[in-house]
């Protein structure tokens, strides 16, 4: 049950990758790799306990026919025997049948072994025995001829002959030994590792089943590889984590019965993308994380691939040497730069001179770091100085192949398109005008009934959509208005606990200070219970507000009657609340002030003219003015000790514009324009 339940989470993760963030695959991923790796190790050990001596099995085949499919279908076929005994007894057995003239056991066995030269890194061995079968091949079987064309293939590769690679995978597509000629490994070969990634996520993505975790896993090992080699590391180790987690969920499937040799190719691949892992934190310079990852990795590709001379193992003994160098651990770098492994590839030539140059430098030995240094000088002059040009005309040859290829599939596919339709135009000259006729008239009355049916399905699916809207609106309007409504008491629960703070205040200070506070609370709360109040939440009509306001500071104000005229020019002035707010409190101060400043001797003649114009599009005009009397001379100077005009100014500023102040012969005047 639990197995086939990791597959189905799998299953949905890659389906949804491309909507989720990237940060939750990573974590989705690592979870489920936490979970499913006692069980991926499980069917290790279960793989490494089986220690089936597949060289004796081999053997005691009855002929060379049933050994050459044993042995190219067996992967961890040197598990107990090297590939040099194979050899010998292959030779053995190539030897009986040339002695006997049996073509078909030679070529059996000269296909064998030149498999076995190129397990062993000796690719221009393994070459000139497969040309030799290729120039003799005719009367072959089509499996036969595969697994030449095959190694042919591996070879040149390894030789960089990516001209020769490619004839030979025409040649296969030729005999349909495949379906697509596919150059995206030769393009990475080239170092085109962005063109070999973007060719292969074409290629090979629509034809891995959702259920094929292996397939899956090898996938996202490749791109991660690509990325790494274009230096794109840590969108690789994100490839290789994923792939990590799928080779886990196919190792836990226990619905899907898997041979010995699919258990081996397992182990294998995850040995490769643990290496690759570890790669990805070299090239990041984490060189601890590494260490377990390129350990682990050798130690898998060891186990099952015992015998062969694997790129890969070369590479991971290099990496976890420099790792154990760079952490100044000399003994254990030593210990895996003198493996018995000898490397192939120039580069990995190249890189163990540099290793073993860098050891000795650090450790003092300066006469032995300048001989490996002069090593890989050799080396390097020893390369055809035109090596860089032939890669060039390799890689022109690859593209201009690739290309002629795509424009002759192209023509063919045109040709094909041209064909079929000739041959629709021929079928419907044969068809007689009454049958076109009838069938128009059959699908114009078909149409005309779909159309009815998908408009009076429409008008319905209209119908409830603007149902459904009006009633989010009305909910989404209630909400503001309870909204509103709630902030308005709590401003009034805060107006009354200053009330309530004033009652036990016995300093005048206090008291005058929290008298004001309060006066400003109440400005903001009518803000409030006007919006709840009103109809349209986005806006406030300022004359009625304006009004409330004036009732509200009266009432703190008004000591023993002041007759004083107020004028409020604001009908049909609406503000959002953003700057209502301010422009209210800034008109509580105003009001505040003229109460309490501008009319000592409660003057019956007092008057206050409140002014407010904004028409839409346009700048818009506030003044207030009174014929109290007036500001005093030294208004400048409390201005910058006056909380009152410094609040003013700050709200002056959120409403961007400038409070301005004029003394007039009858009082004063605030005035100010604002957007």
């Amino acid at each position: 049950m639990y197995p086939l339940l990791f597959r189905e989470l799998i299953r949905f993760a890659l389906c949804f990758e491309h909507d989720m963030k990237r940060s939750f695959l990573v974590l989705f991923y690592g979870v489920l790799w936490f979970l499913l790796s006692p069980i991926g190790v499980n069917a290790q050990d279960v793989s490494s306990s089986k220690s089936e001596n597949y060289f004796q099995q081999f053997k005691d085949l009855p002929g060379s026919e049933s050994r050459t499919d044993f042995f190219f279908d067996t992967s961890n076929r040197y598990n107990q025997n090297s590939a040099y005994d194979w050899l010998d007894t292959v030779n053995v057995y190539l030897n009986s049948s040339q002695k006997t003239n049996d073509s078909m056991a030679v070529a059996d066995y000269q296909l064998i072994q030149s498999k076995i030269y190129y397990d062993l890194g000796d690719y221009e061995k393994s070459l000139a025995i497969a040309k030799d079968l290729y120039d003799n091949m005719e009367g072959y079987p089509k499996e036969r001829k595969s697994l030449i064309l095959n190694i042919m293939d591996d070879d040149y590769s390894k030789l960089e002959l990516y001209d020769k690679q490619i004839e030979t995978r025409r040649y296969k597509r030729e005999l349909g030994l495949t379906e697509n000629v596919s150059f995206y490994d030769i393009y990475s070969s080239l170092g085109q590792h962005r063109k070999a990634m973007e060719d292969y996520m074409t290629e090979e993505k629509r034809n891995i089943a959702d259920g094929d975790f292996f397939a899956q896993a090898v996938y996202n090992n490749n791109i991660g590889n690509y990325l790494r080699l274009d230096k794109s590391t840590p969108t690789a180790l994100s490839y290789f984590n994923k792939a990590n987690a799928l080779i886990d969920v196919y190792f836990s499937d226990v619905i899907n019965a898997k041979t010995d040799n699919q258990i081996d190719q397992g182990n294998h691949l995850k040995g490769v993308i643990l290496g690759n892992i570890g790669k990805c934190y070299v090239q990041l310079k984490e060189y601890k994380k590494a260490i377990p990852y390129l350990e682990e990795s050798i130690s898998l590709i060891k186990k099952h691939n015992t015998g062969k001379v694997l790129t890969e193992l070369v590479e991971n003994t290099l990496e976890i040497a420099e790792c154990y160098l760079q952490l100044n651990n000399y003994e254990k770098a030593t210990d895996y730069l003198s493996d018995s492994l000898t490397p192939v590839k120039i580069e990995n030539i190249l890189k163990k001179n540099r290793l073993y140059a860098a050891y000795y430098d650090r450790t003092g030995d300066f006469k032995s770091a300048t001989t490996y240094l002069k090593r890989n000088i050799r080396i390097r002059d020893s390369l055809d100085e035109n090596a860089t040009n032939i890669k060039s005309q390799q890689l022109e040859s690859v593209l201009s192949q690739d290309l002629e290829y795509s424009r002759k599939m192209m023509e063919v596919q045109k040709a094909d398109l041209e064909k079929s339709r000739n041959e629709i135009i021929e079928k419907d000259e044969r068809i007689s005008l009454v049958f076109i006729s009838l069938i128009f008239t059959l699908l114009g009355f078909s149409g005309l009934v779909y159309a009815y049916l998908k408009s009076i399905k429409n008008q319905r699916l209209i119908a409830e959509q603007k149902h459904f809207i009006e009633n989010s609106l009305i909910e989404k309007d209630s909400l503001l208005k309870e909204i509103h409504h709630r902030v308005k008491n709590n401003l009034q629960m805060v107006s009354s606990l200053l009330s309530l703070q004033t009652k036990n205040t016995k300093s005048k200070a206090a008291i005058v200070a929290l008298e004001e506070g309060k006066s400003r609370v109440k400005a903001m709360a009518l803000i409030h219970q006007k919006l709840y109040q009103n109809e349209d939440l986005s806006v406030i009509e300022m004359q009625g507000y304006i009004e409330s306001l004036i009732n509200s500071v009266q009432s703190v104000y008004k000591k023993g009657g002041h007759n004083i005229n107020i004028t409020i020019d604001a009908e049909g002035v609406e503000l959002d609340i953003d700057r209502a707010i301010p422009f209210g409190l800034i008109l509580n101060e105003l009001v505040s002030n003229s109460f309490k400043y501008a009319f000592p001797h409660d003057e019956e003649n007092g008057k206050i003219y409140i002014h407010l114009r904004k028409i839409q599009g346009q700048e818009g005009f506030f003044e207030y003015t009174d014929n109290g009397v007036g500001l005093p001379e030294d208004s400048d100077e409390r201005a910058n000790s006056s909380m009152g005009i410094r609040l003013m100014n700050r709200l002056a500023n959120q409403l961007q514009t400038t409070l301005n102040t004029d003394r007039t012969a009858e009082g004063v005047r605030f005035w100010f324009h604002f957007k």
